[in-house]
């Protein structure tokens, strides 16, 4: 079994992103093969993982994935030496309500896994309380292994010392202490990371993380502290079955605008014999004529509504597929499948006019959260009736949405929300990103 560690924190905003990058980096500039991983549903620090380790990473999600998926996702790291998985939040931090296994916090899958957990721990402003907030979370639940704590955002050599010292009194391994380095913090967009695509080089910015990192934390300590019973071995049947492919061949949108994929549903889709034929509509290409059904994906089209709406190729041919074939949008995707997108600054631009929706960014309002959808109509490769977990993350305003229901959508506490997304002929579209296909109750 591939020895793997869980890089958490106390709460959001600790530097767990920066440090997982930059422990992924350098390993892997010492020949190591570093599998990531993301826990919950976060599809941008994934794209960075990825970029880190040279290597896919894949969401782990307690909430929305029975436990075999779980399992399954983990054997991607079968053949790499060491896995590194980022945590999401705080370390316990999750859903209102249990999912398929667990809340959704990084503290299921660690659990679920065998993986100890590296607490990065943000101690500007404070000093030996740290030792008792580490202390806390070590003693909260007995199925967690807390392995160490790497110190972040030091201020000097004399802030150091109390903590270090407070945490051996507490019996609390410190495998590293990071000077404050500001420079070193990624942009965010609305809750988010900034995607790594959009940075002019994101090697520079990566290897500059690896070697503050590597300069401050004991990287041979880390290894020795990663737990040898992390992945399981690779089931690609339950890759398959966890949302089976919308048909045999997939023309699949992929650029800056289309790029919110989760790697674990194309790796499923390929299991189960499907073939992805990615084509950029930003680009103006056409997707594959001989395609079953074209997936848009979600991403950020509302920064290129300009260039879409004049992406005459792109949107002819989507009409044409949709007149005998199956198309569906998630988010962003499903906002271009609409009459049109009113961008930040008030301008509307025409999209494919294949659903009635219109959407707005001028008019925005926050919409987070784990659904769970009941289908009114067939989806993909899912009938009417089946239950999908996902997640939904956009700041868009629905204006018009005229169209019939495409699903009966509720959130991690079982309430209605409003997002039901839409369906017209063969075309089919929601704010909803798809994760796995929901067990049977």
């Amino acid at each position: 079994m591939t020895p793997g560690i869980l890089i958490a924190a106390p709460r959001s905003g600790s530097g767990k992103t920066v440090v997982t990058l930059g422990l992924l980096r350098a390993f892997a500039r010492n020949g190591l093969r570093v599998q990531p991983f993301k826990a919950g549903p976060d599809y941008i620090d994934s794209a960075f993982q990825r970029a880190a380790a040279r290597r896919p990473s894949f969401n782990l999600d307690s909430w929305a994935m029975p436990r075999p998926l779980v399992g399954a996702i983990a054997g991607h790291a079968d053949d790499a030496d060491l896995i590194v998985a980022e945590g999401v939040m705080g370390l316990f931090d999750g859903a209102p309500a249990q999912g398929e296994s667990g809340n959704g916090s990084s503290a299921d899958i660690a659990a679920a896994l065998g993986w100890p957990v590296i607490l990065v721990m943000d101690v500007s402003g404070q000093s030996q309380s740290a030792a008792a907030i580490a202390q806390g979370f070590r003693s909260l639940r007995p199925d967690i292994m807390i392995a160490g704590v790497i110190l972040n955002r030091l201020a000097s050599e004399r802030h150091e010392r109390p903590i270090r010292a407070a945490m051996a009194e507490a019996g609390i391994a410190v495998l590293g202490a990071i000077p404050r380095l500001e420079e070193l913090g990624l942009p965010e967009r609305h809750l988010g990371l900034v995607q790594a695509a959009e940075h002019a080089d994101p090697d520079a910015v990566i290897d500059r993380m690896a070697g503050h990192v590597a300069a401050h934390v004991d990287l041979a300590a880390i290894r020795r502290a990663a737990g040898a019973a992390g992945a399981r071995p690779r089931r690609d049947d339950a890759l398959a079955l966890a949302c089976p492919p919308p048909g045999q061949r997939i023309a699949l949108a992929q650029d800056a605008a289309f790029s919110f994929t989760y790697a674990h549903l194309l790796s499923g889709w390929r299991a189960a014999g499907a073939e992805i034929r990615p084509f950029s509509p930003l680009a103006n290409e056409e997707p594959d004529a001989m395609a079953d059904v074209v997936w848009l994906p979600g991403g950020y089209p509302e920064l290129h509504a300009g260039r879409i709406a004049q992406a005459d190729r792109f949107l002819s041919a989507l009409r044409r597929h949709a007149e005998t074939r199956p198309v569906h949008g998630e988010c962003g995707g499903y906002m271009v499948l609409g009459e049109s997108l009113i961008d930040a600054r008030g301008e509307s631009h025409a999209m494919a006019g294949l659903l009635g929706l219109v959407t707005s960014f001028a008019q925005r309002r926050l919409h987070l959260g784990y659904r769970r959808a009941r289908l009114l109509a067939p989806m993909g490769g899912f009938a009417a009736g089946a239950m999908l977990n996902g997640h939904e993350f956009h700041y868009a305003t629905i204006l018009a949405q005229p169209d019939s229901p495409l699903a009966a959508v509720t959130d991690a506490e079982g309430k209605a929300v409003a997002s039901t997304g839409s369906h017209r002929g063969r075309v089919t579209g929601g704010f909803f990103h798809l994760i796995a296909q929901a067990c049977a109750t």
